[in-house]
């Protein structure tokens, strides 16, 4: 049984929906648009229509754009021998964000996850294959996250892509800056000596 006019709970369900949204959040933000003016609700709308109508995949990378290709693909400026694979579009945006890599991206949409049902078939490893095939890639740069699906993904796309004779790296993972040591796990204190480079 709900205690809100109809509206009022239609959209507290609907927000309950989005990740990391749990019933009491929900319920704070639907007060929060019911209480905003009528002109900030409307363009709350109009962006979340304008998002699912305009953006789409790049053909190439699998990056979202709202063109046919997304800017990294697009720009000549970029190193075309090096492709960076990453899990999700937000991964690139976190790795812009460094300035370091001048290459260009490719968007597996996901990790491959057995306890999730999610296999190799669904993820876009056959697009990076076919990318690798199609163009001179001297390298692939692996940035898949540092945890359990992330680490599978990683080890399966290097058993596809060292026989191609194209060098194959992992970004390395470690302590963050102004971390202690005493407070590191063993696993993150063994990929930072890994990572390890000459000073």
């Amino acid at each position: 049984m709900s205690y809100y006019a109809g509206p009022v709970a239609g959209l507290i369900e609907e927000l309950a929906k989005l990740p990391g949204v749990g019933p009491k959040t929900a319920q704070r933000l639907a007060f929060y648009i019911l209480k905003a003016p009528a002109d900030d609700a409307k363009k709350l709308s109009r962006a979340i229509d304008e998002v699912k109508d305009k953006i789409r995949f790049c053909e190439e990378c699998f990056n979202v754009t709202d063109k046919v290709k997304c800017e990294f693909c697009s720009d000549p400026n970029r190193d075309h021998a090096v492709i960076c694979v990453v899990e999700e579009p937000r991964d690139i945006v976190a790795l812009e964000k460094t300035g370091e890599f001048k290459g260009r991206y490719h968007v597996l949409q996901g990790a491959i996850s057995p306890i999730d049902g999610i296999g190799p078939d669904d993820i876009r490893v056959k697009e990076l294959l076919k990318r690798l095939q199609e163009n001179e890639v001297k390298e692939v740069v692996v940035a898949t996250n540092p945890n359990i699906e992330g680490e599978a993904t990683a080890m399966y796309l290097a058993k596809l892509v060292k026989p191609l004779g194209i060098k194959v790296t992992r970004i390395a993972s470690g302590l963050p800056v102004g971390g202690d040591l005493e407070y590191a796990d063993e696993v993150t204190l063994g990929r930072a000596l890994e990572g390890r480079r000459e000073m």
